[in-house]
């Protein structure tokens, strides 16, 4: 937060200032500008990318690590800044049109949650190198291929390509990654979690991030608690007890904080009390399905989920099935194939009910597996 975002918080009085000030600055799905507790990691990976200072590409590469790590937070805000520093003042887009390519690599960077094909891998990383507009539809692989090889045929032209959270269920694998974007004018960086040693393909250069220590998650809450939530709202106590039970998660720890804090702010209280604490852990299952993924999926998925999450004491998935298709604009029987999806993706889960006697598996219910009470707020706020 920079100076002036603090002299503003002073100025409302307390009978001005909400609870949250800023649901972004709280929100596991945002990512800071300058990430906090990683620089380290920073300082590895700037050192792989030391090549492209100097024009010329590094080796391919793949950090990975457990979920919450700040793998994404660190890579998001280095290729962003990489993109924008990194030779002229002016964004750093590479065009085939451009009469005096530059030296330095453009850098670009993949969300694979959004790119869960071949063709949309390609398309995206051709859309970060090009400035002329890249079709979605209308052409094949094979030609998106060939004008992203041609876009970089020039001795000068190079990418730097970052493809994160690969390997999840529906996403590229890592061999994907390697196969898509086989191009001797592009290096490219997968973030994934999966151990190197479980892959086929092994680049060769790795880098391994565990979970935050305390002290650092500390300092990841504090800071983004002390943009995102009012002043005195929340106390010290209660970072340090949310840092303990997030066990170094800095996704399941903002989770918890967001829950507790938009609980405090619906009840219209001024402070987050201990019980909205509680309420902002207990709406986070443990593990839990990253809110990107699920922010992600289609939007009648989505719908589906934000019916799901507020219905109460439905026993089976077919009644469930039923209660959704009346709150959204879809048939039961596709409602019903769709949170067959999600359970296999593991987005929800099927718990088997209690057994009525008789003969037959008795009926499962769904379970959601990411924090629903931001899921919530972050679906409704969406236009």
């Amino acid at each position: 937060m920079d100076l002036a975002d603090r002299i503003r918080r002073r100025q409302r009085t307390a009978d001005e200032t909400p609870v949250v000030i800023d649901y972004d600055a709280i929100s596991p799905v945002t990512h800071l500008d300058e990430p906090v507790g990683r620089g380290p990691l920073l300082e590895r990976l700037l050192d792989h990318l030391d090549p492209a200072f100097a024009g010329r590409l590094p080796p391919n590469g793949y950090l990975h690590g457990p979920g919450g790590a700040g793998k994404s937070a660190v890579v998001t805000a280095l290729f962003d800044h990489l993109a924008r520093l990194v030779g002229p003042t002016s964004p750093a887009i590479l065009t085939t049109t451009r009469a005096q390519p530059r030296s330095a690599p453009v850098f670009v960077y993949v969300d694979a949650r959004h790119a869960t094909s071949q063709f949309a891998l390609v398309r995206a990383v051709l859309d970060g190198v090009v400035e002329e507009p890249v079709p979605n539809d209308g052409v094949g692989t094979d030609r998106l291929r060939q004008r992203l090889d041609d876009a970089l045929s020039s001795p000068s032209s190079r990418a730097v390509v970052a493809v994160d959270h690969v390997g999840e269920s529906g996403t590229p694998s890592l061999e994907r990654v390697s196969e898509a974007l086989d191009f001797e004018a592009l290096a490219w960086l997968a973030i994934g979690r999966t151990a190197p040693e479980s892959l086929g393909v092994l680049p060769p250069e790795r880098f391994a991030v565990g979970r935050y220590e305390r002290s650092a998650l500390l300092d990841v809450l504090t800071e983004r608690a002390s943009a995102g939530i009012a002043r005195d709202a929340l106390d010290r106590e209660q970072l340090r007890r949310t840092v303990r039970w997030a066990e170094g998660d800095a996704h399941d720890g903002l989770a918890a904080l967001f829950g507790a804090a938009d609980q405090a702010a619906v009840a219209g209280h001024g402070r987050i009390h201990d019980r909205a604490l509680d309420a902002g852990m207990e709406a986070v299952p443990r593990p839990s399905v990253p809110l990107g993924r699920v922010m992600a999926l289609p939007r009648r998925r989505q719908a589906v989920l934000r019916a799901l999450v507020d219905l109460d004491g439905v026993e089976s998935i077919a009644d469930a099935s039923d209660a959704i298709a009346r709150e959204v604009d879809l048939s039961a029987s596709t409602v019903k194939r769709f949170c067959y999806e999600l359970a296999e993706v593991g987005v929800v889960e099927r718990v088997p009910g209690e057994s009525r006697g008789g003969a037959g598996r008795p009926p499962s219910r769904l379970e959601p597996r990411f924090p629903t009470r931001v899921f919530r707020r972050l679906y409704d706020s969406e236009p």
